[in-house]
């Protein structure tokens, strides 16, 4: 009678069973949510292209609340040329109060520690292999690329030249997460294009006013203007980010982890071919702590204790199966 359970058990806690498939499941969505402009600032390096007047990686860096993107050519990926397009950054838009980045080389280093001390500015790495923890720069840089591609035509060689004029394209349009572009957040204004002037926009004719008393009010209202802007833009990012979340979340099956659970790690790296017939699910591991936004820290036996996040590992419900206790008849009473 209990013949479907009992299988379902046997496949459940079958080792190699469980060793194969795919991520089948999400975590919650966590939003970040930013008060000030210019306070959080996401940066990634982009690359190897194709050499450009010397130049074969772009730096990456995007305001989290105004989504105003900075992009700069660079020769190499090493840790002097980051430090120095840092130090350019907080020169325009001043020190950040903290800057999230993946655990790459190039800023988990010593001197890249050393000026984030010196600035005051905090640092936070994003889980390793979890991109979508600094998924606002990742979506910039899916956006820059875009942009590129369809600009350098058939001379890739030529990106370089090209990029300032991504940058614009990219500050000029419209973010649904802001209600507006990242230009007129910024400026308080639209941006102006070479076509407006060809067309004879209203600004272009405008006549300058020397007045200083209307001026001076004329530009209170701006900025009062400005500031009205920003409080709705960061009124709209969150419904925004809250509409997403709960879509997000409604269509993914919430798994819980606990100290002490035995899991399996899926293996994001194993793409060559040797592998293809590999199972990329390693372990088991055990949880030690659990962290209340996703992250998880697991332990393993010969090796030091690692996080990740929860969305890369699954319940191992590993052990011998139970065998089952088949009753011996002839220990059964006889019907008198």
């Amino acid at each position: 009678p209990t013949i479907y359970k009992d299988a379902h058990e046997f496949v459940k806690n079958c080792d190699s069973c469980q060793r194969q498939g795919k991520i089948s499941h999400e975590m919650p969505q966590n939003s970040i949510q930013i008060c000030e402009i210019f306070d959080v600032w996401g940066i990634d390096l982009m690359g190897p292209f194709p050499s450009s007047r010397g130049n074969k990686y772009i730096l990456v860096a995007i305001d989290y609340l105004s989504k105003w993107v900075k992009a700069k050519a660079l020769p190499t990926n090493d840790a002097r040329v980051v430090f120095k397009s840092l130090k350019s950054l907080f020169a325009r838009f001043g020190a950040p109060r903290t800057i999230i980045s993946d655990r790459g080389t190039h800023f988990c280093n010593d001197r890249f520690a050393k000026v984030m001390l010196k600035y005051g500015v905090t640092h936070r790495l994003s889980t390793a292999y979890h991109p979508q923890t600094s998924g606002q720069v990742e979506v910039s840089n899916r956006g820059l690329k875009r942009i590129l591609e369809r600009t350098i035509g058939e001379n890739r060689a030529s990106w370089s030249d090209k990029l300032d004029y991504a940058l614009w394209a990219f500050r000029i349009a419209y973010k649904t997460p802001i209600g507006c572009t990242p230009n007129k957040l910024v400026y308080g204004k639209a941006c102006h294009l070479p076509i407006e002037l060809e067309h004879k926009a209203y600004w272009a004719l405008k006549q300058a006013n020397f007045d200083l008393t209307v001026a001076g009010d004329h530009r209170k209202v701006q900025l009062n203007e400005l500031n009205e802007l920003r409080d709705h833009a960061y009124e709209n990012s969150l419904i925004y980010k809250e509409k997403t979340k709960r879509i997000h979340d409604s269509k993914i099956k919430n798994y819980v982890f606990n100290v002490s659970d035995r899991v399996l790690l899926f293996n994001s790296r194993l793409k060559i071919f040797s592998g293809k017939l590999k199972t990329r699910w390693s372990g088991p591991f055990t949880t030690i702590k659990v962290f209340p936004y996703g992250t998880v820290e697991l332990s393993q036996a010969n090796g030091p204790n690692f996080k990740l996040n929860g969305h890369r590992i699954k319940h191992y419900f590993g052990g011998d199966v139970p065998q089952l206790v088949v009753l011996d008849l002839q220990t059964f009473p006889m019907d008198q």
